[in-house]
This record gives structure tokens, C-alpha cells and sequence, in this order.
């Protein structure tokens, strides 16, 4: 394959977009991840669902024609009747969101800056309060720009296999000195041989916020494990599992939204991103996640990768 091969093939691949390219008998070439993913009945080599192009399944397709070395394709840009309206629905709703949560320690760091400027405070108490709202402040900022790059397509989640077990490892010894600190003890339970299509970049940052969720909510004498292994199907399975406090089971379908908070994390100082990063970095790597366990009995996350 060529080099001009291989960038519109990946150009199609990393599309935010629904988008296919049908040869001359309406077969499917090659489709975008997320044409794949949001879409039933679109795989490659097999024929196009006709309806997908009437707009029968309320799909509202833009078809371009066009020749290359002398074969007649399609590339065809999908989208649901409506999505725009729910975009901007979805953008306003994240707007407000960021605003009120950015306004609490923004409040916090003002009233400390106040307290500061009295007689007889301790400024030097005050300041290093404030200089932890400024960074929780900083830490809500990077994770809502990393997420929006993740939604982008900015940044690339899937790559060639790679080692799982070093970034595991890394990831949870550089946040054992707070886990300590919690009382939450972490544990690596990973074959050597694991290997997945997700760059160590992405596969640290799942690791650590799955295990930085543990940190904060658990609570005191909980035990974290991080497992990864293959499942019978081959896929490989990454599991974060505590036997910390758990949550409602009615809560565990909204630990993926953004900002979302049990009512009994609602005064940590977390962002409420974590696990929509995770999310969003597992699902881009065309893997599942899911929840489950409820309260007094831990919180189980697994996240299903494809073979490598």
C-alpha cells in the first residue's frame, strides 16, 4: 500500500464523522470508526444498507462520486436527522457545566484571599489553601482541554500493539505515595504478555484515573486492584476493581457522564472527568466499558479491548 493509500485510509479511519466509501456494486470498502461503531450493518467487504442511503433509517446522507484508477466509489457522510440541534444542546449543557464548577474554587480562592488581607490570620496557612484551589482549579482545566482533543480527534488513542504491563505498573507507582495517604492499597494483577492496539499515553491515563477514583471514593482500608488478562473470545479485558463503599446501583449508568458525582463524592475535590476520560479513550480504541457493584460492596470497571 502506498503512501497516499495509507493516508486516506487513515484520514477515513479517524474521521469524527459517519463516513463510508462504496464501490460501484454499493460494497463497503472502508468506514470510519464511528460510521462502525454508531451504525448497524456497516462492515467492510459486505453490501451497503440500501435504506442508509433513502434516508429510511433517519439518516441524512451526503454522497460524493468520484474516480480512482479508473474505478467509480462513493464516499458517503452519514448523520442523524437532528444531531445538529442535539450538538448544541449537548454544548450548552457542557458550557454551564464547566461554568459551575469552575465558580466553587474559584469562590473558595476568593474568600481565602480575603481572610488573608484581615489582622492577625495566618496568611502562610492561607496561601497554601489557596495555592491547592489554584491547583484544583488548574487539574479541572487540563482535564476538560484533554477531553475536548479526545472528542476532536486531536488526539490519537489507537496505534500498533504495545506492552501493557510497564504502563500499568508506572501508573499505579507513581500514585501509591497518595494512595498511602488514603489509607486505599493498590494491586497489579497483569499477565506478562498482554499486549494492546492503544498507545501507552492513553493506556496510562485510563490506568490512573481508574485508580485515582479508587483513591478518592473507596475510602479507608480499601484494597484497589488493576487486573488485565484475555478474555476466551481473545479480546483482552481491563478490570479496576475495589471493595471500597460502592455506589447505588441506580448511580453506576451515570459514572460515565461528565461531571457526574455519587452524593457521597459530592465534597471531594475530584473534577467528575475521570471516568468519562476513560470512556472516551476506550471506546475510541473501539473497546465497551461498564460498571457494576453497589453500596458497601465496592466498584467494579471494566473496560473490553479487541485483540491485538
Amino acid at each position: 500500500m502506498d503512501a497516499d493509500a495509507i493516508r486516506g485510509r487513515t484520514l477515513v479511519e479517524e474521521s469524527r464523522e459517519a463516513v463510508v466509501v462504496l464501490d460501484d456494486a454499493d460494497l463497503v470498502v472502508l468506514a470510519s470508526r464511528r460510521a462502525r461503531q454508531a451504525i448497524d450493518g456497516i462492515r467492510e467487504g459486505e453490501p451497503f444498507p440500501p435504506a442508509l442511503l433513502t434516508g429510511e433509517r433517519g439518516m441524512s446522507p451526503l454522497v460524493v462520486p468520484y474516480e480512482v484508477n479508473g474505478r467509480r466509489e462513493r464516499l458517503v457522510f452519514l448523520s442523524r436527522e437532528g444531531d445538529l440541534a442535539a450538538y448544541e444542546e449537548l454544548r450548552s449543557g457542557f458550557t454551564a457545566a464547566v461554568s459551575h464548577e469552575l465558580r466553587t474554587p474559584l469562590a473558595r480562592l476568593l474568600t481565602l484571599l480575603e481572610t488573608a488581607t484581615l489582622p492577625g490570620e495566618d496568611v502562610a496557612e492561607l496561601v497554601e489553601q489557596a495555592t491547592g484551589e489554584v491547583a484544583q482549579i488548574t487539574e479541572l482545566i487540563d482535564e476538560i482541554l484533554f477531553l475536548s482533543e479526545l472528542e476532536s480527534g486531536a488526539r490519537v488513542v489507537a496505534l500498533g500493539a504495545a506492552p501493557v504491563r510497564p504502563v500499568l505498573e508506572e501508573a499505579l507507582d507513581e500514585l501509591r505515595e497518595r494512595a498511602s495517604r488514603a489509607g486505599v492499597e493498590l494491586v497489579l494483577d497483569c499477565e506478562p504478555d498482554i499486549e494492546l492496539r492503544v498507545r501507552p499515553r492513553m493506556l496510562r491515563v485510563v490506568a490512573r484515573n481508574l485508580a485515582e477514583n479508587a483513591i478518592r471514593y473507596a475510602g479507608p482500608g480499601a484494597t484497589f486492584t488493576l487486573s488485565a488478562g484475555r478474555a476466551p473470545d481473545g479480546s483482552v479485558e481491563l478490570v479496576a476493581r475495589d471493595d471500597g463503599i460502592g455506589v447505588d446501583e441506580a448511580e453506576l449508568s451515570r459514572l460515565f457522564e461528565r461531571f457526574y458525582r455519587a452524593d457521597r463524592a459530592r465534597a471531594s475535590r475530584g473534577t467528575g472527568l475521570g471516568l468519562a476520560i476513560v470512556k472516551h479513550v476506550v471506546t475510541q480504541a473501539e473497546g465497551t466499558v461498564e460498571a457494576s457493584g453497589a453500596r458497601g460492596h465496592g466498584l467494579e470497571i471494566r473496560c473490553a479491548f479487541p485483540a491485538a
